[in-house]
């Protein structure tokens, strides 16, 4: 009790009053405040704009995102297509022989003559576009006067889209030979995928002879 009396009574002593105190108390807490406040304004003035550069950029990458991802569904969404351009038949020692696929389908009048008894491939060139073709498919059937005589199919392969064409090389076979062989035959022939959509159906007529024309 005795020490918090003594400490009062000096304060008086050394003329300091309670007004005095109150004084300087205003004038430190408004120094005070003016410090604070003009330290807070530029701070906003320094830091606004980052923080907006900020969000701009950071909506502008999620729109991004979400465009990309919507074309990535509408991509995934599409349906593969596949055009066949053209067959072409290799035999060693001759040129090739390419037949344009016509837009029906369906090649009027005889499409290609064969000699009795030669080897040849057949060549396909296509182009795929859209989507992933999988598991693109040959099939092949061969009539003469009404019977079958030969059936075929073949895996052709799985295909991303792309602008260059593709290619593909049948195993080579052999013409069959004799008096029998020779003549007129129809065939069809279809594309088909995995899912067995198909894209080309050639129905055509071709003759197998003694030589070559």
């Amino acid at each position: 009790m005795s020490l918090a009396i003594g400490v009062v009574s000096n304060c008086k002593s050394m003329g300091f009053d309670e007004k005095d105190n109150e004084g300087a108390d205003v004038s430190e807490k408004q120094n005070v405040g003016k410090t604070v406040n003009v330290g807070h304004e530029s701070g906003n003035e320094q830091g606004t704009s980052p923080s907006r550069h900020m969000s701009e950029g950071s909506i502008a990458v999620t729109e991004d995102e979400e465009e990309d991802v919507e074309r990535k569904i509408v991509l995934e969404s599409l349906e593969p297509e596949v055009k066949i351009l053209s067959l072409a038949i290799k035999t060693a020692g001759r040129d090739d022989i390419v037949l344009p696929i016509p837009e029906s389908g369906n090649p009027e009048g005889l499409w290609f003559t064969l000699k009795e008894g030669s080897r040849y491939s057949l060549m396909f060139t296509f182009q795929v576009s859209n989507n992933i073709v999988s598991g693109l498919k040959y099939t092949n059937t061969v009539w003469k006067t009404g019977i079958k005589v030969d059936s075929t199919k073949e895996m052709i392969g799985t295909f991303s889209p792309q602008a260059e064409t593709y290619t593909h090389e049948m195993p080579e076979e052999t013409t069959p030979s004799g008096l029998f062989a020779r003549g007129t035959y129809s065939a069809k022939t279809k594309f088909v995928d995995d899912d067995n959509k198909l894209y080309l159906e050639i129905n055509y007529t071709f003759d197998i002879r003694k030589e070559w024309l």
